[in-house]
């Protein structure tokens, strides 16, 4: 399995784990290579020209259904070159501030936005990703502008919130688990939850719609693809084995401390998601402020 982040990313994280179980299942290894740059396009490059054998595979957020939308020059097309095989988890972020960006709400953020327009900083894991735009839809929908300040090619997005703890932005999205550790430290301030609900992992913080932004929801969502070519055996074989993995109850558990849930459907219903999620992805993203740097 191939993901386009650095290791002990969010994506990574769920790879081992899911390939971990799939190991088990089939009684052989199964890998999990991390294949970072080209603003997290290196990785859907490398299997979209792979051999449609269902051995090589892509595990990548949302983003990867409305890329095209950031990138006119992609090396592949992320609807057509890939076949949508399962999907995997769904989770919220939670919007988070740096202690020495000076907010401690929601409100407090959204005032020194609009106070002081283009001058505050945010982070995310790089251009394009789920980190990027959902910052990027908060801000549109709060009416602020900020400077995005996209990780190095070598930074995880695990380095990305401990630079924003240490003051080197004033805020960023992050997956709960994550940034959780720095909350309860005092290095960062919980704002609010990018989801339509709570999270378990951080009960006592508001989704950003309480907070302030009426209908706020961004949720991001883990999948799994082929290489366009594959056939449809191996598709539903890989999609029904993944499913199956994802429900072994230590594994689900495991999930659940993490802020995240299985995201059941069936191979055909996940296909028409992507491409539902594509258009959703590509409104945001043509109301952002700033593109793929």
């Amino acid at each position: 399995m191939i993901e386009p982040f650095g290791a002990g990313g969010g994506v990574d994280i769920l790879a081992s784990a899911l390939a971990e179980k799939l190991s088990e299942l089939w009684g052989q290894p199964v890998t999990v290579e991390n294949h970072s740059g080209g603003g997290s396009t290196a990785a859907p490059a490398l299997v979209a020209t792979s051999p449609p054998d269902g051995y090589t595979l892509l595990v990548n957020t949302s983003a990867h259904a409305y890329s095209a939308t950031l990138v006119t020059d992609l090396p592949y097309d992320p609807l057509h070159d890939f076949i949508p095989v399962a999907p995997l988890t769904g989770q919220a972020y939670v919007l988070v501030a740096g202690k020495t960006a000076g907010v401690r709400t929601l409100g407090e953020l959204i005032t020194a936005g609009k106070a002081r327009p283009g001058e505050l900083t945010f982070a995310s894991a790089g251009g394009g990703t789920g980190t990027h735009v959902g910052v990027e839809q908060f801000n549109r929908e709060a009416g602020i502008t900020a400077i995005h300040v996209p990780a190095s090619p070598t930074d995880a997005i695990v380095d990305t919130i401990a630079k924003t703890a240490a003051g080197h932005t004033d805020y960023a999205m992050s997956p709960i688990a994550i940034a959780a550790p720095h909350i309860r430290s005092g290095q960062l301030v919980a704002l609010g939850v990018s989801g339509a609900r709570r999270s378990a992992l951080l009960p006592e913080v508001p989704t950003i719609a309480e907070a302030g932004v009426a209908g706020f929801d961004f949720p991001i969502w883990y999948g799994l693809w082929a290489p366009a070519g594959t056939s449809d055996a191996v598709v539903h074989k890989l999609a029904n084995d993944v499913s199956r993995a994802l429900a072994v109850p230590d594994l689900r558990d495991w999930l659940a401390a993490h802020g995240a849930h299985q995201i059941r459907m069936t191979q055909a219903k996940f296909a028409s998601f992507v491409l539902a999620e594509s258009e959703r992805g590509a409104r945001i993203v043509k109301g952002a402020a700033t593109m793929l740097e």
